[in-house]
Formats: C-alpha cells, sequence, structure tokens
C-alpha cells in the first residue's frame, strides 16, 4: 500500500499537521526528508530499514556517506542521500548553536528600552505591543498600527488576536509622540482601559502603556493609571 493510501492520521506529513512534530517517529521524519521509497517499499518502511542499519542510531546514520547511502539502499539516490546528510549536519550545527535569550520586561524601562529603537525617529506615530510569557520573557513584538504626526488608530480584536495566536499572558503596548510630549491623551485613557478590560475577560493582563519620545516616557502602570 501506498503512502497516499493510508488513513491520513498515519501519513508522516499529514500526522505531524494533525498532531504535531514530536508525534512522528525517526523513521517518519526520515520518510518525510526522502519523500518516496522505491517499488517494494513505502518511504516510511525503507526508512525503517536505513535506520535499523544503524540500530536505530541518529549519531551512527551520520557516520554514512553519500556513497555509502546509495550503494546500500534501493531507492536512495543521491538528492536523497544529500538531503538525509544535510538534515543531520543541521541538527549538529543546531547543538552547538546558543540558544535565543529573549528579553524580560520586569520594568517601565525594560519597555522603553525595547520600543526606543523602533519608535524613537518616526515622524508618524505607531502603535505596538510586547507580547510575554507568565516568567515576564517577551515571546514577540507586533506593530499594530501606523497613523500620521498626532494620533494613530487601535483594533482591539487585532492586538488579541494577536496574543492569542501567541498564547501570551501579558500585553505591553507602547505608542510614540512625536511632538515629544509623553502625556497620554484622552484616546490614549480610552485604548488603555478598553483593552485591560477586554484582556481580563480572556485571562490575559494588560501590564502597561508606554507612551515614548526620544528621551522620556510615561508609563501608565508606574503612574498608577492602569
Amino acid at each position: 500500500m501506498k503512502i497516499k493510501e493510508w488513513a491520513e492520521e498515519d501519513r508522516p506529513r499529514e500526522k505531524m499537521l494533525l498532531k504535531g512534530i514530536a508525534s512522528l517517529s525517526d523513521a517518519e521524519l526520515l520518510a518525510i526528508l526522502i519523500g518516496s521509497g522505491n517499488s517494494q517499499e513505502t518511504a516510511v518502511q525503507l526508512s525503517q530499514r536505513i535506520l535499523s542499519s544503524v540500530d536505530n542510531n541518529l549519531n551512527a546514520l551520520a557516520k554514512l556517506s553519500i556513497k555509502d547511502l546509495i550503494i546500500k539502499f534501493r531507492g536512495i539516490g543521491e538528492a536523497k542521500a544529500i538531503t538525509i546528510n544535510a538534515a543531520l549536519e543541521l541538527g549538529k550545527r543546531r547543538g552547538n548553536s546558543t540558544p535565543i535569550q529573549r528579553p524580560a520586561l520586569r520594568t517601565s524601562d525594560d519597555a522603553y528600552r525595547l520600543f526606543h529603537p523602533l519608535l524613537c525617529d518616526l515622524p508618524h506615530e505607531e502603535l505596538w505591543i510586547a507580547l510575554t510569557n507568565r516568567s515576564s520573557f517577551v515571546i514577540e513584538k507586533v506593530k499594530i498600527s501606523q497613523g500620521g504626526t498626532s494620533e494613530t488608530s487601535a483594533d482591539l480584536r487585532i492586538i488579541l488576536k494577536a496574543a492569542i495566536n501567541a498564547l501570551a499572558t501579558g500585553i505591553i503596548l507602547c505608542h510614540n509622540h512625536p511632538s515629544g510630549n509623553i502625556r497620554p491623551s484622552q484616546q490614549d485613557d480610552h485604548l488603555t482601559q478598553h483593552l485591560r478590560d477586554a484582556a481580563r475577560l480572556l485571562d490575559m493582563q494588560l501590564l502597561d502603556h508606554i507612551v515614548l519620545t526620544d528621551g522620556s516616557y510615561y508609563s501608565y502602570s508606574d503612574e498608577g493609571t492602569l
């Protein structure tokens, strides 16, 4: 039976999309790389045989040359052998890479320093959010809108959708005032209150709203107006 004739949840690619990549066996991951088997084996069966030949040890598999793979396994040509070697080499290099250090936002000054390079020199207003996890580490920064010299619009649905998609628990709002005046407007106050209340309904917290200029900022949290 060909892989395309299997139940959808058993096909490697579909299984990955349905259940996540961690649900796949080594053979299924290898099958995705090689794409097809031979006239007698599916890609998964061929992958199982390849892994069995090295006692299911990926380090041993990485020691096989492109020539070894081509000679030993029917259905593995030069392109497939190169793909296998390249994937294993990437795995090695990942092990030697330094993990990404996400910034932590625990104070208003942390938030100001995060957004200042993005907003300090702009001649127009932009509204951004930083989404954080329970440990206050930044998951991602998202630009929400861009306006004129005195205001920008905000759609709560866009903000909350971004937070939900990121599985965030905390939201920090930030926008700039090109005029240099750090005092928030009534529109800023209304946005802050509405987002705070909407976030609570989704078990999220609006941690702060920063109004930023080049050299100074206003923090709703620091001022006790959040």
